[in-house]
């Protein structure tokens, strides 16, 4: 029951109506009355409101009509708590002193129930990072520059209104498409293109001085892009699994497998392709050598954070896992340097023997799930971590036995107020209701607010899956005119771009010093 408070004139109460209030109406709280209600918190009170307006009959002071107000005043109340963030602000120095903590250092024990805000407010940021993805990927096929990113890396964060993110993007990251996941890859439906061979998948990008002094080490983020919507590329996986040496990742161990249409769209290339012509895993391992070697000659601490969802927490795993088993995890000083995987809604990568060889190597990783999704239950929905010990051991060497690594937050989107029901199975795979689920997440058993505010309309940036009475419209983020603009003679056109970075100029120079030049 609410604290009462004095009597609020109407146009200072959420909750007045244009006809005159019955008598004993609820007051709203005090978090109501000095703060300027959420758009959506207030259709929320618009839908409920004519719940607080009881029939004649029950309008005296009957006990039952003193509950049925009680009620009404409750539920209320519980929406204003949707929003309600702490008390407590996330303080930046907390962060410089437990970012290890953070990063899975003790496997994040005691982290996840209850969740830990400090956690809860890391997730969302490096969630946002693999957001920006889908947000600055072309995906119109009448566009020539379909499967690239709009936006020169320079400006990438400004152009998402990301400016305060703290970090610069040093690389982008492309991929050639090939035969295994050929759904992942979107090509325009013109002659005219960008480039026949190459996708857009990702970037690579570190902490600025200002974000680094916050964080307590310098902070490279390697930042992969899945799948927006279309879970086409499920049907892809071959439940083949290839050993991870096969494709020259230093693994002495032959039983260390992968699935074979992630391996092959890491370190697939095409000499024909200037976008394409060094490999997915070339590009990252390149830039990470370089930016490792380049912070810790000046003394800093690293951390490297790789983050996807989708096909991208697949890539995550998997280049996670080469960066320490190839040794681009220790500095110029000998110090070992902390990997972290913060992954959403990914699929099984590997068998038994990589869970086993990316976890000996120090490697953290912190899958955020949603129980719903079924992306997350691919490939092996026969052999996996689930099925007895003796059942894995017998069927190891089967080409569909699958095991996730790392730690599993799952989340389930019945729980959040905000979300319908839906038979769409891409609303429970898509990233911004994981963030949201997230928000909202505060252990087992605790009831679901959002503690950031983050704005519940986003989720349906790219799918429908709010309840349709918050008239938040689906699908809503797309590009003004879908990317048009009028020319000096009145035409509509598409305009021209600025030119893509491809590769840097010491590109091989780095190559040779990895020993990754001999087929290039």
């Amino acid at each position: 029951m609410a604290i009462p408070l004095p009597k609020l004139p109407p146009s200072l109460n959420p909750l007045s109506h244009p006809s005159p209030p019955p008598p004993k109406q609820a007051l709203p709280s005090l978090f109501t009355t000095l703060t300027s209600p959420h758009p959506i918190l207030r259709t929320l009170r618009t839908t409920n409101a004519s719940k607080s307006y009881l029939p004649s009959a029950a309008k005296d002071d009957s006990l039952s009509s003193i509950i049925t107000e009680l009620e009404v005043e409750q539920e209320a109340e519980e929406e204003e708590d949707l929003f309600r963030s702490p008390l407590r602000r996330l303080d930046d120095d907390r962060l410089a002193d437990r970012w290890r903590e953070i990063h899975g250092s003790d496997d994040w024990a005691g982290l996840l129930d209850p969740m830990d805000p400090l956690l809860r407010s890391e997730l969302i940021r490096y969630g946002e990072f693999a957001q920006a993805c889908y947000d600055a990927f072309d995906y119109d096929p009448f566009s020539r520059y379909c499967g690239s990113c709009k936006y020169n890396r320079r400006k990438f964060f400004a152009s998402l209104g990301m400016d305060s993110s703290g970090y610069e993007i040093t690389r982008y990251l492309f991929a050639t498409s090939n035969i295994n996941l050929s759904n992942f890859f979107t090509k325009t439906q013109g002659s005219k293109t960008w480039s026949q061979k190459a996708n857009w998948i990702g970037y690579i990008a570190v902490s600025d001085d200002d974000a680094t002094a916050r964080l307590g080490r310098r902070d490279i983020v390697i930042a992969w892009r899945g799948t927006v919507t279309r879970l086409e590329w499920v049907a892809d996986l071959m439940d083949f699994l290839r050993p991870a040496a096969s494709e020259g990742i230093p693994c002495s161990d032959p039983e260390v497998k992968v699935e074979s249409g992630f391996l092959d769209l890491y370190t697939d290339k095409d000499p024909t392709c200037r976008f394409c012509k060094y490999s997915a895993r070339q590009q990252v391992l390149t830039e990470v050598r370089r930016l490792v070697e380049q912070c810790t000659k000046a003394g800093e601490t690293v951390s490297i954070t790789v983050t996807g969802h989708s096909l991208g927490s697949a890539l995550a795993m998997l280049s996670a896992y080469d960066i320490a088993e190839t040794g681009l995890d220790v500095g110029v000083d000998g110090e070992k340097v902390a990997i972290t995987v913060f992954s959403f809604s990914g699929p099984r990568v590997g068998n038994g023997r990589f869970k086993e060889r990316f976890e000996s190597l120090g490697v953290k990783a912190l899958r955020v799930v949603n129980v719903h999704d079924t992306v997350p239950k691919v490939p092996g929905i026969l052999v996996n971590e689930h099925v007895p010990a003796f059942v894995r051991k017998f069927a190891e060497g089967l080409p569909w036995s699958y095991s996730h690594v790392g730690v599993e937050l799952a989340l389930d989107h019945k729980r959040s107020p905000f979300l319908k029901d839906t038979g769409d199975p891409s609303c429970s795979h898509n990233l911004e209701a994981h963030l949201h689920l997230l928000d909202g997440y505060h252990g087992s058993g605790v009831r679901f607010y959002l503690a950031s505010k983050r704005d519940p309309a986003l989720v349906n940036k790219a799918c429908d899956f709010l309840k349709d009475h918050l008239m938040v419209p689906p699908f809503w983020r797309q590009d003004e005119n879908k990317g048009m603009i009028r020319a000096h003679d009145g035409r509509w056109v598409q305009p021209e771009r600025q030119k893509l970075d491809d590769h840097p100029p010491d590109m091989h120079h780095h190559l040779r010093r990895l020993g990754l030049d001999k087929d290039h």
